[in-house]
């Protein structure tokens, strides 16, 4: 067994910011409000998760659902920083593992996405959130955010993985490893066709990512973080 094994399989579904001060009711229903809202995102889609919808599957008013949520917006806007703060925990938790060496940590932080993503909660939402913000700015809005800050974790890695690299470079390596994981999501995540082969997939993914990390060239990096005209001259 691997010495470093045992970080989580799965993401925490939401991670809310410590309290300061306050009255304590009103941040145990806002948390209620947010719970109830990310079920019903992922059991019944976005169309259905209605502010009145929220407000009835929490058994109170719209009245008091509005005042901790004045819109819809308000309401998918804290959702979702509640649900990339989980992954950011977690990541957080092995970027800074004691004595584990670079590719060590950017394989466990590929290995919990990747398991994530068999969860019903990651198969159902991300995808959700994919086909919204094709046709609402707001949620291509916030969908970009959310990513940013996931690839954050992994650009951090391989900078100390591969110094040598440019920044530009890093990012854009991040940026092919974060897409490559988040397309198996319609294959092999949740009660998809390929789930039972996941560990397989798993294998072949990490040992793509770090074989390219180790043999990439700083010349053929530079070419990935020259921008448009290096791609539009390939």
């Amino acid at each position: 067994m691997n010495q470093y094994d045992g970080a989580p399989s799965f993401v925490t579904d939401l991670v809310f910011p410590e309290r300061e001060g306050g009255y304590a009711k009103g941040h145990e229903t806002r948390e209620l409000i947010l719970r109830t809202a990310l079920h019903i995102l992922i059991e019944e889609g976005y169309r259905a998760m209605s502010m009145r919808r929220v407000a009835a599957a929490c058994d109170m008013k719209f009245g008091n659902l509005t005042y901790h949520f004045r819109s819809r917006e308000d309401l998918v806007r804290e959702l979702l920083d509640a649900v990339i703060r989980s992954y950011e925990q977690e990541f957080d938790t092995i970027v800074r593992m004691p004595g584990a060496p670079p590719e060590e940590r950017l394989r466990r932080l590929c290995l919990l996405v990747l398991e994530d993503i068999r969860s019903k909660k990651t198969t159902r939402l991300f995808p959700e959130l994919w086909a919204l913000s094709n046709h609402d700015e707001f949620v291509f809005d916030r969908v970009h955010e959310l990513y940013v800050r996931a690839r954050a974790p992994a650009i951090e890695i391989i900078r100390e993985m591969r110094p040598d690299l440019p920044c530009e470079a890093c990012e854009m390596l991040a940026l092919f490893i974060s897409a490559s994981m988040e397309g198996m999501t319609v294959f092999a995540g949740y009660d998809k066709p390929f789930e039972p082969h996941m560990a397989k997939l798993e294998s072949i993914a990490l040992k793509s990512f770090i074989e390219l990390l180790k043999t990439v060239t700083a010349e053929e990096a530079l070419a990935f973080g020259a921008g448009g005209e290096a791609v539009a001259a390939a």
